[in-house]
């Protein structure tokens, strides 16, 4: 699938800006992470990152099931609709709404960064700067350990996605992958809404 058409077939089913931006977080990151094992096809994961909340503005409690019927329905309009693709989206719900499991190094990846890009997220507005441009891992390990602070980013789902990441890339350790997602954030910084400095601020 190319990106504009994952962009204009998201259109047809996310309204929310606040869901539209997760779900181009989780791109960017995806991306960033194609690049990082040197996957051939990043656009891949570019486009299943982009697409994998298509069903939750409409169907809430049907989620991650309800997107294997609407890519059903799109298929004869979109190209690059693959079991493949279906499978990655339904995959990141694991054990939260469905029972598709993350079945290789892609799918581990979306079903970890998912919980981790909201953390993230959400450490991000509370410092003054209001951005990842002057955060560090350590800062969001702090608050990681602290259940009341973005309490709906599901630190189980997360750590159990670290699990997996380390075991598909052994050199990675849990900061690692907190920080490459921070990189990965910070290359999109102004777009995820991650990139605003207050005036007066010093890197």
């Amino acid at each position: 699938m190319k990106i504009e058409d994952a962009q204009n077939l998201l259109a047809k089913y996310v309204t929310s800006n606040t869901l539209q931006r997760h779900c181009k977080t989780v791109s960017v990151v995806l991306k960033y992470w194609a690049k990082y094992i040197k996957d051939p096809n990043p656009e891949f994961w570019e486009c299943a990152g982009l697409l994998h909340d298509i069903d939750y503005e409409k169907y809430p409690d049907e989620h991650c099931v309800k997107a294997a019927e609407i890519f059903a329905e799109e298929k004869a309009n979109f190209e690059g609709i693959t079991d493949e693709l279906v499978h990655a989206v339904q995959s990141h719900g694991w054990n939260i709404c469905c029972d598709v499991s993350p079945a290789n190094t892609m799918e581990k990846i979306l079903y970890t960064i998912d919980e981790l890009t909201g953390l993230i997220f959400a450490c991000a507005m509370a410092r003054p700067s209001r951005s990842v441009m002057d955060m560090e891992a350590k800062s969001v390990v702090k608050k990681f350990k602290t259940p009341a602070f973005a309490a709906g980013c599901n630190r189980d789902v997360i750590s159990a996605g670290m699990e997996m990441m380390k075991a598909e890339i052994p050199e990675l350790t849990d900061a690692d992958i907190i920080q490459h997602c921070i990189l990965a954030m910070r290359g999109n910084a102004a777009e995820l809404g991650v990139g605003m400095i207050m005036p007066g601020f010093n890197l």
